[in-house]
This record gives structure tokens, sequence and C-alpha cells, in this order.
């Protein structure tokens, strides 16, 4: 019974059908009709004019949109916790050829306008420290916690107060909007977001993620970088394929409820065993380590987080026998 990672949850079955539905003849690379029409899909989705483009993995979809805009002498503030400077194996230094992440501290891997404006005034404007060029942020964040509309708004006043480009790491932007709820504009575009990575693999999808820009004469950069990093697939039928089925009757908002579900059963079970609130498909639990090896002697696979702590992360496709069999075995340890 595996709680270890949304990333080992199966593919949707329209996922399948729709790769199959594709296998057929047509142009290469991005020029094909599936690709061309993802524009379009997206701007529909989010209200606003954007650029979208596909990419095979979460990380090339992060660090592409940084390299889009920052230059190698220049600098990304993002959270100590980010994904991007802790589990990328120094992949944005390597796109954006050295630039240097800023990390900084906040409550549930969360960080704050004044947390980024006190950052900012520490650094010298002269040459020799590293000026920031953009921020990025994780929704919903690397502890589950979800950013509200006026939240990431108010990163962004400070991101265009600084001359900052703004980023969100949308791993798990499904499980974010299922918490939200509201229109996918709200959090992003209209918050001052300029570029989002959005998450599709760990909801369902097989081998596509998407690079959305709202600032399209950044997507040409990364037009030009992704081909040079070995992400223009030559098939890419396919992997728009994935992504407009996700898309089609809101499966991707559908299957990121199913996954919050599941965790908010289990965080229901856990009480005060919790380390923070949870807020989307992620739930962190002290442990002793005789507790966690109890759990895992029932059949239950999660990741070791800190001393003392564990991670359990529900899928969109997690049974439900699974979730009440966890939630009860938890229980039993008691408090």
């Amino acid at each position: 019974m595996r709680f270890f990672s949304d990333n080992a949850a199966a593919v949707h079955p329209s996922v399948l059908k729709a790769m199959e539905a594709a296998n057929h003849v047509d142009t290469a690379y991005d020029g094909d009709a599936l690709s061309k029409s993802l524009d379009g899909a997206f701007s529909d989705l989010f209200g606003t004019e954007c650029a979208a483009l596909w990419v095979s993995t979460g990380t090339a979809a992060n660090c592409l949109a940084l390299a889009s805009m920052v230059p190698p002498h220049g600098g990304v503030l993002c959270h100590r916790e980010a994904h991007i400077n802790t589990d990328e194996a120094g992949a944005p230094e390597f796109y954006t050829h050295g630039a240097k992440l800023i990390p900084l501290d906040g409550e549930g891997a969360r960080l704050t306008p004044e947390t980024v404006r006190a950052a900012r005034r520490a650094i010298r404007a002269d040459v020799h420290q590293v000026q920031p060029h953009a921020l990025s942020i994780t929704n919903a964040t690397e502890y589950g916690m979800v950013y509200r509309p006026d939240e990431v708004a108010a990163l962004g006043e400070v991101a265009k107060e600084l001359g900052l480009g703004f980023h969100m790491d949308g791993a798990r932007f499904a499980n974010a909007m299922a918490t939200i709820g509201g229109h996918p504009g709200d959090v992003t575009w209209r918050a001052g977001v300029d570029a989002l990575s959005f998450g599709f693999v760990k909801n369902g999808g097989l081998s596509a993620e998407m690079l959305i820009f709202f600032r399209k004469e950044w997507a040409e950069i990364a037009k030009i970088r992704r081909k040079r990093a070995g992400h223009l697939n030559s098939k890419g039928r396919y992997q728009a394929a994935q992504v407009l089925a996700l898309l089609e009757a809101d499966r991707w908002l559908d299957n990121g409820r199913a996954a919050n579900t599941g965790a908010a059963i289990i965080a229901a079970a856990a009480g005060e065993r919790l380390v923070l609130p949870v807020e989307a498909n992620e739930i962190f639990l002290r442990l002793t380590p005789e507790e966690a090896a109890s759990l895992r002697a029932q059949g239950f696979d999660f990741y070791d987080w800190a001393e003392g702590e564990a991670r359990l992360v529900t899928s969109w496709d997690q049974p439900q026998a699974e979730i009440e069999a966890l939630a009860g075995a938890i229980r039993a340890l008691g408090s």
C-alpha cells in the first residue's frame, strides 16, 4: 500500500486512450495539431492569452522557466525547502548556467512579503553580491500548504516592486486548486505570476508536464532553451494528448480533489500527530521509529522526513480501502 509519492500513481485511463487516438502520422516536434491547440486550451482555462509548452519532467519545467527569467549572474529567491533548492540535483544552476538560488525561511515552506523584502534589503546593490532576478514559490508547497490568491497577490506585488520575475512551481497545482476553489487565473496571472509549472504526472499523466507563460516574450526564449536542453520531443503529440485528456471535463481538478479527500481522511485519524495542517494531498506525521516500523510491517509504504517525522502522500487513484486501513492503523497507535 504505497503512500510514498504520487509520482508512483497509475496513469488515468483517458490519458492512455488519448495517446492511442494520437497514434497516427502528424507533424513532428510541436507542429502537430494537438500541440498547436495547447495555447488556446490553456488560454481558455486561465482566462487570458498565454503560451503553453510541454516538457517531460517537472524539473525541466521549473528550470526552463527560471532560465528564461534569470541571467547566469543573477539569483532566484525561493524557500529553503523548495524543490528547486533541495531536490533538483543542481538542475536550476545547470539550466541557468550558474544563477544562484537564495534560500529563505518560512513556516510550511511558504514565503511572506516581509521575508522577501528583508532578503532583498540584505543584498547590497553592488558587483560583489548576486542580484536577484526572480522569485519562485511552490503551490502546494513542499509541506503540503496552500497559497491562497490574496497571499500570491501580495507576493506578486513585492515581485513587481523589486523588479523580479515571478514563477510558481505547480507540481501539485491541481491539489492546490482543489483546496482553493474558484478560478485558476486568480491564483496565477491575476496575482502577478509570470510563469507556472503545471504538474500533470502526479495527477494522472504519464510523461507530460506543462510550462505556462503569462509573459509570452519569455516563452520565445524558453522554446529555444527547451530544444537546447533536449526536451523538444520528436513526437510531441503524445504529450499534448495526455494534457488535453486531463483538461477535458476538468479531470485534472477531479483527480486533485480525490487525492485531497484521501489525505483529509488520514489527517482526521492522525489528530495531534500532525506536524502541520493538511491542505492538499501530503500528510506530515510525528512517528517514533518503532511506530514507523509498525506501520511498515502492516504493509504501508511512506517516506521518512525529518527526525521523528514521516511524509505520506495520497494519489488520485488511491483505493479507498487502503486509505481507511492506514487511517485505522494510525488511529490504533494512539496519541
